[in-house]
């Protein structure tokens, strides 16, 4: 766990550095720094959706997963929850929960991710984790100097889900086959998309809602191939 341990203080660390940035600067270059982030996001998304070489376990998954979560309102949930968030810290910030889910699907739902929790939870030294956690460094400080504070909690759930797949490395397998990396990257890459259209405001998705895609992705890969 010390890969995922070093990646979320990595975060941590370039988060901070990001809101003194943003703090300091004019407002007219905050806005310059959200429309970098909202266009990395979607180039960053297009170049992980095209991994996939089963585009109809996508579709289905992305239609059962955003199905799901509207049912279970997860959007609407999390939304109450960072508002409980934001006023147990008096936090001012209106973008706390769009910063908390970018920088989480960011860090997370990359092949480095699943890569590194393997290569660690395998017994072996967490190289991966440690690239990284010196990319994803110096990107929490663009994200939180144009998302706020928000980018810093997303350390909780990339503590939960990275641990997680490295527990799961340790006990359950050695390697992962390559489209299960491919199919969730896949997913991954459209809902950070999405949330590169919901910053640059050209459309507004409720991407949380979709969250269970990745679920749903991860039952098909191992039921069909």
């Amino acid at each position: 766990m010390i890969g995922t341990l070093i990646n979320a203080g990595a975060v941590l660390v370039g988060g901070a550095i990001g809101l003194f940035v943003g703090s300091s600067l004019p407002e007219r270059y905050n806005r310059v720094f959200f429309h970098v982030v909202g266009l990395f996001t979607l180039v960053l998304g297009i170049s992980m959706a095209i991994k996939t070489s089963q585009p109809l376990l996508v579709v289905f998954s992305l239609i059962l997963g955003t199905i799901s979560g509207t049912l279970l309102e997860l959007q609407g949930k999390l939304e109450k929850l960072s508002e409980r968030i934001k006023t147990h810290f008096r936090i001012g910030n209106e973008k706390f929960s769009e910063g908390l889910v970018v920088a989480f699907l960011l860090y997370c739902m990359g092949s480095l991710t699943v890569l590194g929790a393997i290569e660690e939870g395998s017994g072996n030294p967490p190289k991966l984790l440690y690239l990284k956690s010196l990319m994803d460094g110096f990107s929490s400080i663009a994200l939180a100097s144009a998302l706020g504070i928000g980018v810093l909690f997303s350390v909780i759930p990339l503590l939960l889900y990275q641990g997680s797949l490295t527990l799961m490395a340790s006990f359950a397998f050695q390697s992962m086959p390559e489209n299960f990396i491919n199919e969730l990257s896949a997913i991954g890459g459209i809902l950070l998309v999405a949330l590169g259209f919901n910053i640059l405001e050209i459309k507004r998705f409720d991407v949380v809602n979709m969250l269970p895609s990745l679920v749903f992705i991860i039952v098909f890969v191992w039921l069909f191939l």
